[in-house]
């Protein structure tokens, strides 16, 4: 300021000196036009500068503006400077509000921001995927106006968010379940987060049924066992007609069991994620134990082919390769009719995989069963396989020991005509 006020004391000192020089020479009217030429020079000289400064305003490259000399020169130097640290911090803001969109996008949950009057300020694309939303097209849109939910128009009329709200059928398909809850934050203004819990209500329906399942699986024995001992203690019975009761409820006794110890194995199976164990499986020994237990099983009343193409062995758990095998036997067993026939074959194909088949000429499967036949305790025929002694999840163990083993389960069945059910195992998983 000091510099600026010097400057200006001394241009009216020149100006004065002038203008008294012309006056001493020239007269009054001369002297008036030197004063003020001389005092109009620096405000011709701060118009051009003004000037300048408007036309890089209005191309916003202030900061770029060479430095005039003179008074301007520190005003100037002072307002490049003060534009600069405002377009740094400006850059900084941006960067961070692209760095929190962008962490808002990577979010596996929906989130749509809403103001005070529940229109969409933003949402990301998994909320976009979820209702069908188009930001671009529908930003400032009242959500109720786009997600015309009932139970969901009351949640937010209602302005009580302290629990979440579940809707089904929701989605491009109307196929998945969401959890939203909404937040207030800032001014009366709202962050609506969706989850898709599809897959953990899935699993909660699966743990229903299991358990529905289960216990009606136990209950038919169990009634039986009940009804049976209640008649041996009320009646007195003959020897014979008491050892026929006897033997059905160790036959009952003996399903209870089967399913105990199918649903233990199946448990541990799914408790150990881990791939199993190398120890080498002699192909020879399975399937001299296979055909043993198949024999027994079948009584005489089917006709068995068991076919050894290749001595290679496998590497594995030799208890689960048992289990997984002797369920793919027995279940042709008890499907097939008597004196049906039943093929058993050990080979390795021209890729280097072992592949176990079994092959019956039982009743075959429909196509729109087979995708499910590895569900714990589906059936297609439920009435059969009870009578025959199945506890309905053979196939789901024999699916946990294929995917322990990288294995892969693969089923072709004609109705009519019979099933093969194959374990192809990798070569990985072969040794001599």
């Amino acid at each position: 300021m000091i510099s600026a006020l010097s400057r200006f004391i001394l241009i009216i000192c020149v100006a004065f000196i002038v203008s008294f020089i012309v006056l001493a020479n020239w007269g009054n009217e001369w002297a008036i036009a030197a004063g003020i030429f001389i005092l109009s020079i620096p405000l011709i000289y701060s118009y051009v500068n003004l000037a300048r400064l408007g036309r890089y305003i209005q191309n916003d490259s202030l900061e770029n503006m060479p430095l005039p000399s003179g008074l301007w020169e520190e005003i100037f130097f002072r307002l490049q400077r003060l534009i600069k640290n405002l377009k740094q911090r400006m850059s900084q803001i941006e960067q961070q509000h692209d760095h929190f969109i962008e962490a808002f996008q990577a979010s596996p949950n929906g989130i749509v921001m809403l103001d005070e009057n529940d229109q969409i300020e933003w949402c990301n694309s998994i909320a976009e995927h979820f209702f069908g939303l188009i930001f671009k097209r529908d930003a400032m849109q009242r959500i109720n106006f786009l997600i015309r939910r009932p139970e969901f128009i009351h949640y937010l009329n209602r302005r009580h968010f302290d629990e979440p709200l579940l809707i089904e059928r929701m989605g491009p398909d109307s196929s998945l379940s969401l959890m939203m809850q909404a937040f207030p934050f800032g001014q009366n203004r709202h962050l609506l987060l969706i989850q898709n819990v599809t897959d953990l209500q899935k699993a909660d329906a699966m743990r229903r049924d299991f358990v529905a399942n289960v216990s009606h699986e136990m209950r038919t024995p169990i009634t039986v066992l009940m009804g049976f001992l209640e008649t041996v203690q009320s009646l007195e019975l003959a020897k014979e007609q008491r050892d026929q009761y006897f033997e059905m409820m160790m036959s009952q006794a003996q399903r209870m069991k089967s399913l105990v110890e199918d649903l233990l194995t199946l448990a541990n199976l799914e408790a150990n994620t881990q791939p199993a164990v190398t120890n080498v499986v002699k192909s020879e020994t399975l399937m001299a134990l296979l055909r043993n237990d198949a024999e027994a099983l079948s009584k005489g009343k089917h006709q068995f082919s068991f076919e050894i193409d290749s001595t290679q062995n496998i590497l594995g758990d030799e208890r689960e390769i048992l289990s997984a095998f002797s369920n793919l036997v027995s279940n042709a067993i008890r499907y097939t009719p008597d004196g049906g026939k039943i093929n058993v074959k050990w080979s390795v194909n021209h890729q280097g995989q072992g592949e176990f088949a079994v092959s019956d000429t039982g009743p075959g499967i429909a196509s729109e069963h087979l995708s499910r036949l590895t569900e714990r305790f589906y059936r297609v025929d439920r009435s059969r396989s009870r009578d025959t002694g199945g506890t309905g999840l053979g196939l789901a163990i024999v699916k946990h020991i294929a995917s322990r083993h990288q294995a892969q389960l693969m089923i072709e069945s004609t109705p009519g005509k019979g099933s093969t059910f194959m374990l192809r195992i990798p070569r990985e998983r072969l040794g001599n």
